[in-house]
């Protein structure tokens, strides 16, 4: 499809596989994109995403890092643009009302859940540990609170029982792409429907953070599952802690094997490791890790037993 014939420009806001996807669309529909905020990668952070600036520099799209998307100078400098819309693309910083209102066609963010469930931040990450069956991308009208605006477009994707947060935020990128491909006509042209965003039907969370991966054994396998789901690599992984080591699960699935009286935690049983849970079901470990390195079932038998 050939871009819409318009003279619109953009001031965009974006980061992650989400921005750059989002900034080439903008472009593929004919938008002039005048400027690009985004962030410096943050050198204690595992970066398994792509670059928005990179895609910046190969495409010779003016682009900036400021620290502080709230100070005067970023204001002025897009006031000085006077651009038709404002997007927000997996960009982690709040935008204020008053450079939302610089926008003359109005400010959007891409969101990585179906509104109003999942506000916040990492909302991939809390449906997958909440064992939700779907979510998807909501386009929609950035407001002071987070997540809170009219709803432009929404398009779902299914989260399957072994999924984990990884794989869905691939199928969201995706459902983003396809959401802001099918809302621009709309906007360009003006005839684009607001649905309301009702809040008091939703959810709010907050970040998580490393700490948040720690396995509670006494949990039932299928909450422990569905943590390891949520925070397996390329995020830091749901960790557990035997002998004074800690142990990450790369990779695991439940189980049928029985948890054969053994107490919650972390065990060994006919050279598979088990994570026993306190509902009596067990998470069968694949690939466990210690130190950067791989731990066979003989090895944390090993351990076991020299403890």
């Amino acid at each position: 499809m050939k871009p819409l014939n318009n003279s619109a420009t953009a001031v965009v806001f974006a980061y992650h596989n989400v921005g750059v996807r989002c900034i080439q669309t903008l472009l593929a529909r004919g938008i002039k994109i005048a400027l690009v905020v985004t962030h410096q990668d943050n050198p204690a952070e595992t970066i398994w995403f792509e670059s928005v600036a990179a895609l910046c520099q190969e495409r010779n799209i003016p682009f900036i890092t400021p620290n502080d998307p709230q100070s005067q100078e970023l204001l002025d400098q897009i006031a000085h643009i006077a651009p038709d819309f404002i997007f927000s693309f997996y960009y982690r910083h709040m935008l204020p009302v008053k450079l939302l209102e610089l926008a003359s066609r109005g400010a959007y963010n891409l969101h990585g859940s179906l509104l109003p469930k999942y506000r916040g931040r990492v909302p991939v990450n809390w449906a997958v540990l909440h064992g939700e069956t779907e979510t998807g991308a909501t386009l929609h009208e950035m407001a002071a609170k987070p997540d809170a605006g009219a709803i432009i477009a929404q398009t779902a994707v299914p989260i399957l029982p072994d999924d984990t947060a990884y794989e869905v935020f691939g199928k969201l990128t995706v459902a983003a792409e396809q959401t802001l491909w099918s809302a621009l006509p709309g906007l360009l042209d003006g005839t684009f429907n607001r649905l309301p965003n009702e809040l008091s039907k939703g959810s709010y969370f907050g970040g998580r953070k490393p700490e948040d991966g720690r396995i509670n054994w006494q949990h039932t396998a299928q909450q422990v599952y569905n943590l390891h789901r949520a925070v397996a690599p390329p995020y830091p992984g749901a960790f557990t802690e035997l002998h004074r080591k800690q142990f990450v699960i790369v990779k695991a699935r439940l189980s049928d094997i029985p948890a054969a009286n053994l107490p919650p935690g972390l065990h060994v049983v006919d050279n598979v490791i088990l994570g026993v849970c306190g509902d009596g079901h067990t998470v069968r470990i694949i690939e466990l890790r210690c130190d950067d390195k791989t731990v066979s079932a003989k090895e944390l038998q090993q351990l076991c037993n020299a403890a």
